[in-house]
């Protein structure tokens, strides 16, 4: 509320001797420079609130190199998690391929490789996703790590999280759900088998399950173990 509404006097001359003193003593933070350069990309969109197309601007934020809320990863574990998540999506895109389908890796991520193979130059990559939605669900789905295609259909969408962290796969699942309310495909989180009870913690938030189309009824989960073990079998 406005602080001259405090029922207390002490609490706004409180706020006011902390926001003096912080002039005074300012702290200064690290800021990463990359971040900063970043500029959203921003897309004017339609949604419809009955018979009503309704204008609206909506950004795509771009992949964070370290998870929000969270300490930042020493760099030993930062490129195991690397390591993993690349080899996961390595696997995932050979097993599309074997399936005779089409595939696709995340824009960010093209360049990476594993077992020598880059993922952007694999067998059955696309060059480019099928047009059939508007530029900003296409720039959201360009940052899914990895879509397996059947002709202009994507089939199935998988998000992988190798690390403690499992909310940023389920929102861009969530952002492309909001986007695209009739879309009809497979969509997977890929995760360590023992983060199944975080997912399973973190897809019952309201924000995914109380939705037209509640995130925990459509995504599946996948473990890393089961996904390994059906690749050596």
């Amino acid at each position: 509320m406005s602080p001259n509404r405090f029922k207390r006097d002490s609490d706004g001359a409180l706020i006011v001797r902390e926001l003096l003193e912080a002039e005074r003593n300012p702290v200064a933070l690290p800021l990463d420079p990359r971040k900063l350069a970043r500029t959203p990309r921003y897309y004017k969109v339609e949604f419809r609130k009955g018979k009503l197309a309704v204008p609206t601007v909506v950004s795509v934020p771009e992949p964070e190199d370290e998870l929000e809320g969270e300490p930042p990863a020493t760099e030993p574990k930062r490129v195991e998690a690397t390591t993993r998540h690349t080899e996961i999506q390595y696997h995932l895109l050979k097993l599309g391929a074997e399936l005779g389908l089409d595939v696709w890796v995340a824009r960010n991520d093209r360049s990476k490789t594993y077992n020598g193979e880059q993922l952007g130059r694999m067998a059955n990559m696309l060059a480019e996703l099928p047009t059939q939605f508007n530029e900003l669900t296409n720039s959201t789905i360009e940052l899914i790590d990895v879509l397996w295609v059947k002709g202009n259909t994507i089939i199935a969408a998988f998000e992988i999280e190798a690390t403690t962290s499992v909310y940023s796969g389920l929102l861009r699942m969530s952002d492309l759900l909001a986007l695209q309310p009739n879309l009809d495909i497979a969509i997977f989180l890929v995760a360590p088998d023992d983060r199944r009870g975080k997912v399973k913690q973190e897809i019952t938030r309201p924000t995914f399950a109380f939705r037209e189309k509640p995130l925990p009824r459509v995504c599946g989960f996948i473990g890393f173990n089961t996904l390994m073990d059906s690749r050596r079998n």
